[in-house]
C-alpha cells in the first residue's frame, strides 16, 4: 500500500505500479466513486462498446429491440411526412389546359 498526498487543488499522483497494473496511461479516464468513507479509482475501458460486447449473450438482444423500434419510428415518420407531399406529375387541372 503506497501513501500519497494530495496537492492545494486536491489531485493525487497514482503510483507507477498501480498505474501499470491497472493499465492507466497518459490521457486514460478513470472513474472516481465515493463509497462509504472512502473514494475508489478505476479505469475505464478505452472501447466501451467494445468492452461490453457480448456481456448479455443468454439474455434478449437489446440490440434488436433498438433496431425495431427505430424502424417502427422511421416508418411513422415517412407515414406523416407523405401527407405533406404532393404526388409527382401533372395535375389534372393543368393537364385539361
Amino acid at each position: 500500500m503506497t501513501i500519497v498526498t494530495t496537492s492545494p487543488k486536491g489531485q493525487v499522483v497514482i503510483p507507477h505500479k498501480e498505474r501499470e497494473t491497472l493499465g492507466i496511461k497518459p490521457g486514460s479516464r478513470v472513474l472516481v466513486e465515493l463509497v462509504g468513507d472512502h473514494v475508489e479509482v478505476r479505469p475505464l475501458p478505452g472501447d466501451p462498446v467494445g468492452h461490453f460486447c457480448g456481456i448479455f449473450r443468454k439474455g434478449a438482444s437489446l440490440a434488436e429491440a433498438l433496431l425495431k423500434d427505430r424502424k417502427e419510428d422511421h416508418e411513422r415518420e415517412e407515414k406523416k411526412a407523405a401527407r405533406f407531399i404532393r404526388p409527382a406529375g401533372i395535375s389534372k387541372r393543368r393537364k385539361g389546359k
